[in-house]
């Protein structure tokens, strides 16, 4: 049996579950930012309950988002979080907040997952971009990895 791409379980599904529930991270935060909403407002909003993960995410970017802009600052050589673009800054986050905050996501799964984000709703140049930004950061976070 070949194992899932994300690491979790036997289940393929579990693997795509987190994936989506990556990229509704992701598209939560960016509305967020450009509603000029808090996290827990947007998450508040919904309709319908996001998967715990999502939550989980998006609960711990709001948590940990000066650390995580710190962290972005740092990593990001000759870029301002500020400057990035803003599809660019929800994936990251999302991307950092899980690099420091759950070690049972294998560092490749966090790297590979938000390139795809990147390639697939950002510019021709993002996927390389957050490669480089959490490529870096999690030599330092996750030196075992």
């Amino acid at each position: 049996m070949t194992p899932p791409s994300d690491g979790f379980a036997a289940d393929p599904s579990a693997a795509v579950g987190r994936r989506e529930a990556r990229e509704r991270a992701v598209q939560l935060c960016y509305e967020a930012e450009q509603r000029s909403l808090s996290l827990a407002d947007i998450l508040a909003e919904q309709i319908i309950d996001p998967e715990p993960y999502t939550s989980t995410l998006v609960v711990g970017v709001e948590r940990h988002g000066n650390q995580i802009d710190g962290l972005l600052s740092r990593f990001s050589k000759g870029w301002t979080v500020e400057r990035m673009p803003a599809l660019d800054r929800a994936i990251l986050r999302v991307g950092m907040y899980e690099l420091g905050h759950e070690p049972e996501v294998p560092t490749p799964v966090v790297l590979n997952e938000a390139v795809e984000l990147a390639n697939s709703y950002s510019t021709d140049d993002s996927g390389r971009f957050v490669n480089g930004v959490l490529a870096a950061a999690a030599r330092e976070l996750r030196p075992e990895a």
